[in-house]
């Protein structure tokens, strides 16, 4: 059988290795095994949600509103936007499919930081498009700028605060790159980790309001995070009406379920969770700063809900990150990524304690 050529050169995106996976390979029992890997919510989701879950269960056979009209209205209000400004995937892995398949094709090019969220590259390799990166991962704009005018590209992708290294491009910086690219290349601006910047710094804090008068800007949001959604898979595109108008023609009917539908509805209303699991995150993760600085290790100043730590030519990521899985802590590798690093969710106060007792057996 003869699949797509371009299918050749992608190489599958990693997910974070599954607790249960640990459980069946090393014989750890699932109560031990601490899951810092994939950036989910340490404190899962609100009773509030919880709530809708079980109140919404007899209508799992049912299809939901595909029109997703009142989840449209809770964002519409929180973020001052209209509801033809809004489009509604499955996580905005999917928004970005949908970007993926509306404007590129083996002629277009895309254009990224050096090291930053996966499915970039991957959606665009489906598409057979060419990939650009600039030097560094951080956001800055005289690369951006010079490879813009190099390349012009269909898409440009700024990813704050970036995944996986953690660290933000200020509104200020973000906002001379829009202002200096011509229409005819769109800028997705992935804000999945926004609320964490901007509870850290308001410096750093973008909305979807402040890209809404660019007819080439999409801001992408989503539910997986601070508001705990994770397996739910809910997430938005925010953008002109006639951006989102064209994105819709690559939706397919009924794209999230019924019980993600409630569920993302309930978590959009309760603003108190959201602020206590940014205020647990911002308690615990000063611990991790503090033991790298104590145990001489080198880390990205982060805006997110994780971390990452810079390794050295004595160690080696892929060996730590072995150990500590052997161990029961599932944290994230960043060799993939080209980098001898480690990225770690900031979890519990109990998990955390786990993984700085491994991590310190595991270093010394």
């Amino acid at each position: 059988m003869k699949f797509n050529k371009v299918l050749e050169n992608i190489k599958t995106y990693e997910a974070g290795k599954p607790i249960e996976l640990v459980v069946r390979e090393f014989g750890i029992a699932p109560e031990e095994v601490v899951k810092l890997a994939s950036n989910e919510n340490p404190i899962g989701t609100s009773p509030a949600v919880k709530q809708t879950i079980i109140e919404n269960a007899d209508r799992a056979h049912l299809y939901p509103d595909d029109s997703m009209f009142e989840l449209k209205a809770v964002l519409s209000e929180k973020y001052d936007v209209h509801d033809d400004n809004i489009i509604i995937g499955a996580g905005s892995d999917q928004v970005l499919e949908f970007i993926s398949r509306s404007l590129l094709n083996e002629n277009e090019s895309v254009l990224m930081s050096a090291v930053t969220f996966a499915m970039y590259e991957i959606y665009a390799k489906q598409m057979g498009a060419k990939i650009y990166k600039t030097a560094s991962y951080e956001h800055k704009y005289n690369e951006f700028m010079e490879a813009y005018k190099m390349y012009r590209p269909k898409i440009i992708y700024i990813c704050t605060p970036n995944n996986p290294t953690g660290d933000a491009t200020s509104k200020a910086e973000v906002m001379k790159i829009i202002g200096s690219i011509d229409k005819e290349t769109l800028i997705v601006v992935d804000g999945a980790y926004m609320e964490y910047a901007a509870a850290k710094d308001k410096k750093y804090a973008i909305t979807p309001k402040d890209i809404l008068g660019y007819e080439n800007v999409i801001y992408l949001g989503t539910f997986s995070k601070a508001y705990g959604l994770g397996g739910m898979r809910v997430g938005y595109g925010i953008a002109q009406a006639g951006l989102i108008h064209e994105l819709y023609k690559m939706r397919p009917p009924f794209n999230i379920s019924t019980l993600s539908l409630a569920a993302a509805i309930a978590a959009s209303k309760d603003d108190v969770f959201v602020e206590e699991s940014i205020a647990l995150h911002q308690e615990q993760i000063k611990r991790y700063e503090l033991f790298a600085k104590e145990n001489g290790l080198v880390y990205i100043e982060s805006y997110t809900n994780f971390i990452t730590y810079l390794f050295d030519e004595k160690m080696d990521s892929s060996k730590m990150a072995d150990a500590l899985l052997r161990r029961g802590v599932i944290i994230r590798d960043l060799a993939s990524y080209g980098m001898n690093a480690i990225r770690i969710t900031i979890g519990t106060a109990k998990q955390n304690d786990t993984f700085f007792r491994h991590f310190s057996e595991v270093i010394s």
